[in-house]
């Protein structure tokens, strides 16, 4: 990946509905361009799709949080596995330090993410946990 596609996505994070005319207008470069860098970075996984960003009051009641999560042991494999099975859980990422892993967490209401703390806690293998609320965020 060049300076050029590091730009482009930069562009699409943005507004990944951008037409190919206009981002190869602000990169100085041709439509065709543009478009074959879009596809080859699809084409080997770089770019895994393209999602919706909501406004923050669309969903003023979901509960999101980030979830730490310590493991006993070996488990790891298992409790990335169980978490993955999770609805609720958005990401999932290793880490270091006194926390193995860190969860998202996107859940519709208070009771349904009160039902999500619980059910992950008790998926064997999790020795302790520490969630986080998030309060606001700030798209880059």
């Amino acid at each position: 990946m060049d300076e050029l596609d590091r730009r482009l996505l930069a562009l699409l994070r943005i507004d990944a509905r951008a037409a190919a005319s206009k981002l190869a207008a602000e990169l100085k470069v041709s439509r065709g361009t543009v478009q074959n860098r879009i596809d080859r970075m699809l084409a080997r996984g770089a770019i895994q799709g393209f999602t919706v960003r909501l406004r923050p009051d669309i969903e003023a009641d979901r509960v999101r949080a980030v979830m730490c999560i310590e493991i006993k042991g070996e488990r790891s494999g298992a409790v990335v596995k169980a978490l993955r099975g999770l609805p609720e859980v958005a990401a999932i990422h290793t880490t270091n330090g006194r926390w193995d892993l860190v969860a998202e967490l996107d859940t519709e209401n208070l009771p349904a993410f009160s039902r999500t703390l619980d059910e992950i806690r008790r998926i064997e293998g999790i020795a302790a946990t520490e969630t986080n609320l998030l309060l606001s965020s700030h798209p880059t």
